[in-house]
């Protein structure tokens, strides 16, 4: 199943390393930190990043958090526990890529676009199916689009880390009464072609054991890019 892209997109190092690109580069206007550690605000994400693994780029880390507070950092690399932190959870995930054009959106519902007044219902759809972590500011990462029915937000997906010309799509999610009818294809179908729009690759990251999510992902032109590690680190 483990599939490499050849385009030269996927070569870039910036991909390896997409929490530290981002908050140096596309989401530099939520991060706080430094040079050698930065994280996100914990109402927007959990993720942070290191410089380097090395106990000056760790320490700098413990810093900007506080005792018994979570952050989770992605690498390519099992992290060994630095010191001030213990594991709490590794998880391998894999990073796709899409690089060829999208294809014509699946017939449903129009989105809408997701904004301050539907944060509530997104905690609340996000909170009973899991697709990764969502606060009150994860809004301000960038443009989500939903599916309601009945005036129940029913599906939703967005943008999160951005970089160079990368966008992540995030918090792909679907309540269960309404799977089966191609909600989260058509959501992300129409972020794909917003963002070939506007000259951007879209990545996304799963859980290698999500493989009914993962076989989604391929059928709508994603491919494995590589396996990365999930570490979750608590600070003590």
């Amino acid at each position: 199943m483990n599939q490499s892209s050849t385009n030269l997109s996927a070569t870039s190092p910036l991909l390896d390393s997409p929490v530290w690109a981002a908050l140096t580069t596309g989401n530099a206007a939520l991060a706080e930190g430094n040079s050698l550690a930065m994280r996100y605000p914990p109402e927007v994400a959990p993720f942070a990043a290191v410089a380097g693994e090395t106990p000056a780029s760790f320490e700098a880390l413990a810093s900007l958090t506080s005792a018994g507070e979570r952050v989770a950092l992605v690498g390519l690399g099992v992290l060994d526990p630095p010191a001030g932190f213990r594991i709490e959870r590794q998880a391998s995930i894999v990073q796709m890529i899409l690089e060829t054009p999208a294809t014509a959106e699946p017939a449903g519902p129009e989105p809408v676009v997701l904004g301050s007044a539907d944060v509530a219902d997104m905690i609340d759809l996000t909170g009973r199916t899991r697709p990764g972590p969502f606060g009150p500011r994860t809004i301000e990462f960038g443009r989500y689009i939903g599916i309601r029915a009945d005036g129940a937000l029913a599906a939703m997906a967005g943008e999160r880390m951005r970089f160079d010309r990368f966008v992540e799509i995030s918090a792909v999610c679907v309540d269960p009464g309404h799977r089966g009818k191609g909600y989260a294809a058509l959501l992300m179908m129409r972020l794909i072609r917003q963002m070939q729009g506007r000259a951007l690759t879209p990545i996304l990251h799963v859980f290698e054991d999500n493989v009914n999510a993962i076989s989604l992902y391929e059928r709508l032109g994603f491919r494995w890019r590589k396996t990365m590690q999930l570490t979750v680190l608590a600070r003590y």
